[in-house]
Order: structure tokens, then C-alpha cells, then sequence
């Protein structure tokens, strides 16, 4: 009983978390509207996302940190979207974090009284950049992104974030947080070990923040392919997402929340959560629908938006 009411208390708390989170819509195209990032609809139920401060090398800033969340609680209610790609605009993904916003905080921590409220700042700030990450996670929709050039600290922090990742030739990664004096703390050092399934590597990623390589990434599992270039990359994801999308997105979505639940859990809370989800959902319409498809070898069945 106790573990039921906690996977429960699981749900609904994320759904809870979800409505709470102010939504920006364009009034003519239901599509949300950002400073940072830019989103588009290139298939349908794909939604595109950009990371859109290419001047700036992608930096995270405190408006992107808040915008990521943002997004991505609203992608996750929002019915026309089942699946996101992510990517970034200009030379490169994203240079991680800016640096002058981590001057600023530290300027605006110095001015409090003592160390007991400087410190509760500087946790209310790691939190705050920690949910703009965790956002892509608790996302009900699969996340897809396509790294080209530079992806460097909160850059990794946000790729392992996701659910599929692809890469250029000229891509490259560094978990960089030890070489400006303080440990990754917005989801690399929880995410990226279990990404790569390799302890030894991510510490000793983590430990150095040396570079790596396309190559290397795809040698360790940390991406899916390589691809030439970022357009054949992103066109590739947009393909895979189009595939996705077609799919019962009861099936995709229920999918997600058992592999993100599962992930960090023993195999039987695992199996009661699916086996909780799954009584309920598969009394939906879309799994007669298709087996049926299945049945009679018809194309994939048009699904009601969820």
C-alpha cells in the first residue's frame, strides 16, 4: 500500500507541478512564444525547439534557465505536441553557462548579511537552474536533440536531460564546471553515468572536464549517430520524431513515464508503476486501434491528441 500511495503521490505531483508553470502561447498558431528560444512546428505534432541566442553563443542566462521550464511544462500539456526536437542556432549548440550570470549571482550572494543566507540564495538559485533542466525529463513527450559544434557544461547538463541525442562531425562536449572552481550541479553528475552506463568514464569526464569528440561520444554511447553535418543530423531526428509522432502517443508517452520512473529504482517499483499505468491506459481506444493495424498490416491509424 505504501509503495502505490508513493507512485501515486508521483503522478499526480508531477501533474500538479506542470499546471502550476505560466504558459506563453501565440494567440494565432497555440504555439509557445520566448525570448531564448524559438519553436516552430516543421511536421506534424513535431515541435521544434531552438535554443535562440546565437550572438551570445546560446549562454544560459537567467531568462533561459526559466524559459526551458517554461517550454517544456507547457510542450507537456500541450495536446498537438508528441515529440520535441532540440537544437541550437548559430555556430554552435551552446557555450554553457554566461559567465556574467554567475558573476552577478555571486555579487548579489556577497551582499547578504551572513553565511546561512548567502548560502539559501545560492540553493534557491541552483534549484532554479536545476528545474529548467529537469523540465526536459519530466516532460510526458520523448525529447530528441541534435548537437552541433560546442556543447560545454550546462550544454551537457542539458543533453543528458533528454531522451534521444544525435551530433555532427564537429560536435564537441566538456562537462567544464571544474575548471571555473565549482562541481556540475544542474544534472550531469546524476544523469550522465547512467547515459553512458560507464562510471569510469563519466568521473573521469567529470573530474578532468577535458573535451570530447563526436567520435568519442559515440564510442561510449553518449549519442546515437554521428552525422556529417547538422542539417542531415536535424533531418534526420525530424524523421525519427515524424515516426514517433505517428505512433499512439498513450503508448509514447506512457512509455516515457515508466523509463524516467524505472530509471533510478529497483525493477519491481518499476513493474507497479507500469502495471498502475497500464490498467488504466490500455482501456483506451488506441490499443484496439492498433492492433488492428497491426492485424490486418494497415498503415499506422490516426490517434486522438493527448
Amino acid at each position: 500500500m505504501t509503495s502505490f500511495m508513493k507512485t501515486i503521490a508521483f503522478l499526480t505531483s508531477s501533474s500538479i507541478r506542470r499546471v502550476a508553470v505560466p504558459r506563453h502561447f501565440s494567440t494565432s498558431t497555440g504555439v509557445p512564444q520566448f525570448e531564448t528560444l524559438a519553436i516552430t512546428v516543421p511536421k506534424k505534432h513535431v515541435f521544434h525547439v531552438e535554443l535562440n541566442r546565437p550572438k551570445k553563443l546560446n549562454t544560459f542566462n537567467k531568462a533561459m534557465w526559466r524559459e526551458l521550464n517554461e517550454c517544456f511544462s507547457s510542450l507537456s500539456n500541450n495536446s498537438e505536441c508528441r515529440v520535441v526536437v532540440l537544437s541550437g542556432q548559430g555556430k554552435h549548440f551552446t557555450g554553457g553557462i554566461e559567465i556574467n550570470s554567475l558573476v552577478e549571482m555571486a555579487a548579489e550572494a556577497e551582499d547578504l548579511p551572513d553565511v546561512a543566507r548567502k548560502a539559501r540564495y545560492h540553493y534557491n538559485f541552483i534549484k532554479y537552474a536545476q528545474d529548467g533542466i529537469t523540465a526536459l525529463e519530466d516532460c510526458v513527450k520523448p525529447v530528441l536533440t541534435v548537437v552541433h559544434n560546442a556543447c560545454i557544461g550546462a550544454g551537457v547538463d542539458l543533453v543528458t536531460a533528454c531522451d534521444i541525442r544525435y551530433c555532427s562531425q564537429d560536435a564537441w562536449f566538456q562537462v567544464k564546471e571544474v575548471d571555473v572552481g565549482l562541481a556540475a550541479d544542474v544534472g550531469t553528475l546524476q544523469r550522465l553515468p547512467k547515459v553512458i552506463g560507464n562510471t569510469s568514464i563519466a568521473r573521469e569526464l567529470c573530474y578532468t572536464g577535458r573535451k570530447f569528440d563526436a567520435r568519442e561520444a559515440s564510442e561510449i554511447g553518449f549519442v546515437s549517430k554521428v552525422f556529417p553535418d547538422k542539417d542531415t543530423a536535424l533531418s534526420h531526428a525530424l524523421q525519427v520524431a515524424e515516426d514517433v509522432a505517428s505512433k499512439s502517443p498513450v503508448a509514447v508517452q506512457t512509455t516515457k513515464q515508466s523509463l524516467v520512473y524505472s530509471q533510478s529504482r529497483p525493477n519491481s517499483d518499476g513493474l507497479e508503476h507500469i502495471r498502475l499505468l497500464n490498467s488504466v491506459m490500455n482501456q483506451g481506444e488506441d490499443l484496439p486501434k492498433a492492433a488492428v493495424a497491426q492485424a490486418t498490416k494497415s498503415p499506422p491509424p490516426d490517434y486522438e491528441n493527448l
